[in-house]
Parts: C-alpha cells; sequence; structure tokens
C-alpha cells in the first residue's frame, strides 16, 4: 500500500458496558451462508482501548444480518502502530484498510514488523457465530516504498489462494499458535518496487485467497527492511472480502491440512521419532521427510504414503536413524499432492547428546542471540504441552508461544526484541525451567 502522510484523526475512545469475549467455541453455529462480497465499513470500538492490543471492533451488515467482530490480536512490539482501523480517503470503500506505521514511519535496516487481527462473524447485532460457507479475500497492491521496504500479508488456514502467472509476490508456509492450535497458514511478501495507486488491475501484486464453512480467521499486515533504513514504514493494506480477474490466474489448493509436526529425539539417542496429524487432505500423494545438518540444504530421508483424501483425524509416524556425530538435525515436511505439487512444513530442530537425568534443565542456543533462538526441553517433556515465554528485566512477557505436543527443539523469533538481558521461561505441567539470554 501506499505511505500516508496525513494522519486521520484518532478514532474517538468509545465507552461500553459489556466486553466481548472472542473465543467462539462454546457457542452454537447458527446457519451459513455463502457470500459474493463482505463489505467492511464505519467501525465502532467496542471493547478495549482504541489501537491497543485486544481492542474489538464491530463492522456492522458486512452482509444481510451479519457484522465482523475484528480484534487486534497482537504486534510484533510497542513500536508497531495503528492510526486508523479502516482508512476511508484513500483506495476502497468496501474494503478493510487498516493504516499500521512503525516506528512513526521510520524503520532501521533488517527490521521486520506486523500486526494480527481476528475476524469473527456473528449474527446481526449479537455475539452468535455464524459460518460463512465460502468467501474470498484479496489482498490488493502488496508491494513497496521503492527501495529497501516491502509489505507482506499472511493468512491463516486458508482453503485455496490465487495469484497472477507473472506474480512478484513470493508465497511462504508458516504456522502459528490460535487459541492453544498450531495453525498453518500462507505469507504473501510483495516487493520492494512501488506501484501506483491502489489498482485492482495491478494483479501481479495481488493475491486472493477463498474460505470455507469459517466463522472466523486471522490475517497479518506487516512490513520488512532489508539493505537500509526506509522513512515509509506508514503503511495502508488494502483487503477486499471479494474476487476478482486475473489475467492468467493460478490457483493452489491446499491439499493438507497439517494440526501439528513434532520431532523426538529416541531414548536410544540414534532415532528421531517424526509425528505428523493431519485433519483433512485432499487429493495427497505422499509426504516426503526432508533432513538437514545445516538448515539449508535438504536431503529425503524416507517416505511416507499419505491416506489422500478424507476429512478424518489421520497420524503419521517416522523414524529415522541418525549419526550422532551430527549435533543438530534440522527435518521438514513435504506434502506432495497427486498433480506433483507440493508444500512445506514448518522446520523441526533435534540436537543430539543425552541430557543429564533428573535435571529439569533447558537448552538455550545461540547466546547471545540475533533473530532465532533455539530451545531444547528435557526428554520428558517432549510429546506433552509447553509453554514458551520470553521475559524483560522488568520480568514482563515479551513473547509467549504455547504447543501441545512439544518437539526436543522449539524456535522462537526474536528478531523484533530490543537488545537488552532476557529470561527463558519454559513450563511443563507443574514443572518449570528458566535461562538467560542476551538479545543483540
Amino acid at each position: 500500500m501506499k505511505t500516508n502522510t496525513s494522519l486521520k484523526t484518532t478514532i474517538a475512545l468509545l465507552s461500553v458496558a459489556v466486553l466481548v469475549a472472542l473465543s467462539f467455541s462454546s457457542f452454537a453455529q447458527s446457519g451459513t451462508q455463502s457470500i459474493p462480497e463482505l463489505v467492511f465499513k464505519n467501525p465502532v470500538l467496542e471493547s478495549g482501548t482504541t489501537g491497543a492490543n485486544g481492542a474489538v471492533y464491530r463492522f456492522s451488515d458486512v452482509a444481510t444480518n451479519i457484522d465482523a467482530l475484528v480484534k487486534i490480536a497482537g504486534r510484533s512490539s510497542s513500536n508497531v502502530r495503528i492510526s486508523n482501523i479502516d482508512m476511508t480517503s484513500t483506495g476502497h470503500a468496501n474494503a478493510f484498510q487498516p493504516q499500521i506505521s512503525y516506528n512513526n514511519g521510520n524503520a532501521p535496516s533488517n527490521t521486520n514488523w506486523w500486526m494480527d487481527f481476528d475476524f469473527n462473524f456473528v449474527n446481526k447485532g449479537s455475539l452468535t457465530p455464524v459460518s460463512v460457507t465460502s468467501f474470498n479475500l484479496t489482498a490488493i497492491d502488496v508491494d513497496g516504498d521503492g527501495s529497501r521496504l516491502h509489505e507482506y500479508v499472511s493468512f491463516m488456514a486458508p482453503q485455496s489462494y490465487l495469484l497472477e502467472n507473472n506474480s512478484l509476490l513470493s508465497v511462504t508456509s508458516i504456522f502459528q499458535t490460535i487459541l492453544n492450535v498450531l495453525t498453518p497458514g500462507k505469507q504473501f511478501d510483495g516487493p520492494t518496487r512501488n506501484f501506483t495507486d491502489i489498482d485492482v488491475n495491478a494483479t501481479e501484486v495481488m493475491t486472493t485467497v477463498n474460505y470455507v464453512n469459517k466463522s472466523s480467521f486471522r490475517l497479518r499486515a506487516g512490513g520488512a527492511t532489508s539493505g537500509g533504513s526506509s522513512s515509509a514504514a506508514d503503511r495502508m493494506y488494502s483487503l477486499w472480502f471479494k474476487g476478482f480477474n486475473y489475467n492468467i490466474p493460478m490457483q493452489v489448493i491446499l491439499p493438507v491440512k497439517l494440526e501439528s509436526f513434532t520431532a523426538i529425539l529416541n531414548n536410544n539417542s540414534n532415532k528421531v521419532d517424526l509425528r505428523w496429524v493431519t485433519s483433512s487432505e485432499k487429493n495427497v500423494s505422499h509426504f516426503a521427510v526432508e533432513k538437514s545438518t545445516d538448515g539449508k540444504n535438504f536431503a529425503d530421508a524416507g517416505l511416507v504414503f499419505a491416506f489422500g483424501n478424507t476429512n478424518d483425524i489421520m497420524n503419521y509416524t517416522f523414524t529415522d536413524m541418525i549419526n550422532t556425530q551430527d549435533k543438530v538435525i534440522y527435518y521438514r515436511l513435504r506434502t506432495v499432492d497427486a498433480d506433483g505439487k507440493f508444500d512445506y512444513s514448518a522446520t523441526r530442530i533435534i540436537r543430539t547428546g543425552k541430557q543429564t537425568e533428573n535435571t529439569v534443565s533447558i537448552l538455550t542456543y545461540p547466546n547471545p542471540v540475533t533473530s532465532e533462538l533455539r530451545i531444547t526441553i528435557p526428554d520428558s517433556w517432549q510429546g506433552k504441552k509447553v509453554t514458551y515465554e520470553l521475559l524483560n528485566a522488568n520480568a514482563q512477557v515479551t513473547k509467549k508461544a504455547e504447543t501441545g505436543s512439544a518437539s526436543q527443539t522449539e524456535t522462537m523469533n526474536v528478531n523484533s526484541l530490543t537488545p537488552g538481558l532476557y529470561v527463558v521461561k519454559v513450563s511443563c505441567g507443574t514443572e518449570t525451567a528458566t535461562q538467560k539470554i542476551i538479545k543483540r
């Protein structure tokens, strides 16, 4: 989107008597609809503080008898601010257009920032969720500042996505923990090239994702710099809930919904047990287990045939023999569909060598750390529910993650944290272990 040079007045804080709960799993679904376009206009603050994490905005009448509750679910750091939940002075009136800035528009080199939004569809004027059978969501003008900055958008758990044949967007697989569930998604990174206006004909910097039978989902709007700083880190994102025509469209239907993927060092120390769970599969051929000792160059370690087509929970296992002289081993899944298209999972890391028995301790490395911190947990915690927290010098939680089935080694991105001393706190049941680290 374009840099905003004249900020609109911040939305006034409205007081409400009833707080909105966005965890809708306990409510009954009330009907389903297929919507050709959802219209986002005239948001009203329903609860929380304007622009703060947890703030909930109601967009009334996004469709007949349907409202949308949009919650600011989180941000990469306190430097990320939202000055307007839905800009109307530019772009498209029916689109959801948040204005987000990093460090008042000035981003240093090699900086990554983002803000998450949770969407929940409800019956008009209520909190009762309604499931939409099918809807499209198009990110328009995902571009850059013409020099060193590029935007990106992420969508969690879409059914499929559409790109132009000559698209300038790069696509990567991501995972987020949402309501304690590891959720897969797709991230679309734009070029640094700046496109004029917010043009629905500029399909090379657009993508359309499709959702099926959804009452809620999450999206992320972010940006990144490389090779130098940028004074254009005040961006507007245009997200229109409708489909568009592409010149030579390429549609990718995601073949599998991966609920979890874990790697656990076997008690024999020369084996790694890999386990993954899918909740749906469509025309999936097989899973290739890939392995690396440097995290960059992967080779096939084995192949597991998929069930193929199912909406049931499917469990898969694979055991890999390892050379204990390899101190660190990386694993990932390559899901291959019947047409030969494939997709990658998140990478799991194994650190070889036995840990001290009867000692509840964690290992963090590298330390000092710049971007990615790796945390190795005790053998007895693997495959269980584990919570990871990163506390600053004032004992405030700056990052938190949770997994229901922990791998031996998890990775936490700390790129957005300010340099200083932090404490890593990891908990499993009644047991807790801590380790001090330094963020450069």
